[in-house]
């Protein structure tokens, strides 16, 4: 299993921000997924003009790693997210719908993960729990498949 380097979790987040698109509400968010072999798989926010259809950047992240069949292999997620063209340094954490999505690759994992927070700039990461985050998910653990 990779060490978790939360700094390192959110500088690759950052860089996925840059790929960010975000017209409507002008705050990208960049996410990144580390797997238990250290690959690290990102994701950005991709809007759209029909908002509800929007993709967050954790679930693009979560997606592509479903997609390469290792969602169980999540160990760690790192989020971060600000206003474009500015130096936001508050730590912005996961949506309610991204943290159940989140709660899909911990259940399946067996793994209760960390999920470390960065704003668009600074220094400063809020660590949690997706249990913290999510306290009493609802998922596969509850339909018998984890």
């Amino acid at each position: 299993m990779s060490e978790v380097n939360p700094k390192a979790l959110i500088e690759a987040a950052r860089e996925a921000s840059k790929n960010a698109y975000a017209p409507y509400s002008n705050f990208a968010v960049g996410a990144a997924v580390l797997l238990s072999d250290g690959t690290v798989v990102t994701g950005a926010n991709f809007e759209n003009a029909s908002y509800g259809l929007s993709l967050c950047a954790e679930t693009v992240a979560l997606a592509r790693t479903s997609s390469e069949g290792r969602l169980k292999d999540v160990v760690a997620i790192g989020v971060i997210g600000g206003r474009m063209g500015h130096a936001d340094t508050a730590p912005v954490s996961p949506c309610g719908r991204c943290r159940q999505i989140i709660n899909e690759a911990a259940q399946l994992g067996g793994r209760d993960l960390p999920v470390f927070c960065g704003g668009a700039t600074g220094d400063e990461i809020a660590e949690y729990t997706l249990s913290q985050l999510l306290p009493a998910a609802f998922g596969p653990r509850d339909l018998g498949m984890a």
